[in-house]
């Protein structure tokens, strides 16, 4: 844990931000379950054996991140199984590429837990009445599936996506969306929790924000124009940051 800011230097925040994906539970096993599980579904119908898979899913990746960089749907799962199948020499397969999306997120949803302290934290700032939202890169299709599937649908008080922008943070238009949702000036004081040092921590803190990284398997602390001003493992970490900052 890092504090880098005495608490006295701090206002009580006007609205805090929460990213989602790899913030509020971790991203990488949930995404890999729901890799294997459409692994498993192309080989019992199509025969098609796992490297075979995953090199022609790559390249969907790939070919779809490049005609939609930095867009929300540049992380479609539809778009990827489409391309991917157009890849094989299958042509338009459009029930297959539904039923691929549906099977990934599916199994991406029942391997992704909230990380402990999520509830209890978030409960404790809508206590104080600290107004608390979200704003998370990926269609809001499917991050309104997740907070629903999390049971955070009634949580926050703003959501905001990237699609609702076209653009992934660290545009600030994703910010400065949430603040006109939430009612609040264009530069408030506003903390930011989140995980990516480039898209969460440097995109809020280039517009004001004190920000919070939260530190675990695969994330790296970022630095330089990257660098947190507080960092955490867990979200009770995080909430005793909270409390000491607020209360006092």
């Amino acid at each position: 844990m890092n504090n880098s800011l005495p608490s006295n230097s701090l206002k009580r925040p006007e609205a805090i931000l929460f990213d989602t994906d790899n913030t509020l539970y971790e991203y990488s096993p949930a995404n890999k379950a729901a890799e294997s599980a459409v692994c498993l579904k192309i080989k019992n119908l199509l025969g098609i054996d796992k490297i075979t898979f995953y090199r022609f899913y790559n390249q969907a990746k790939i070919d779809v991140k490049q005609n939609l960089a930095n867009t929300a749907s540049g992380h479609s799962r539809l778009l990827y199984f489409q391309r991917m199948i157009e890849l094989l020499g299958l042509k338009a397969q459009l029930l297959l590429s539904l039923d691929l999306e549906q099977t990934f997120w599916r199994t991406f949803l029942a391997n992704a837990p909230l990380f402990p302290g999520v509830v209890d934290t978030l409960m404790y700032l809508k206590s104080i009445n600290v107004p608390i939202a979200i704003v998370t890169d990926l269609t809001s299709h499917i991050q309104m599936r997740k907070l629903t599937y999390f049971g955070l649908e009634d949580t926050f008080d703003a959501v905001v996506t990237s699609e609702e922008v076209g653009s992934d943070k660290p545009d600030i238009r994703n910010f400065e969306l949430v603040f006109s949702k939430l009612g609040i000036s264009d530069r408030p004081d506003f903390w930011m929790v989140g995980d990516d040092p480039f898209s969460d921590i440097y995109g809020a803190s280039s517009i004001g924000a004190i920000t919070f990284q939260k530190i675990h398997s695969n994330v790296k602390k970022g630095t330089n124009l990257e660098k947190p001003d507080y960092t955490f493992n867990n979200y009770y970490q995080l909430l005793d940051i909270f409390k000491e900052l607020i209360d006092n």
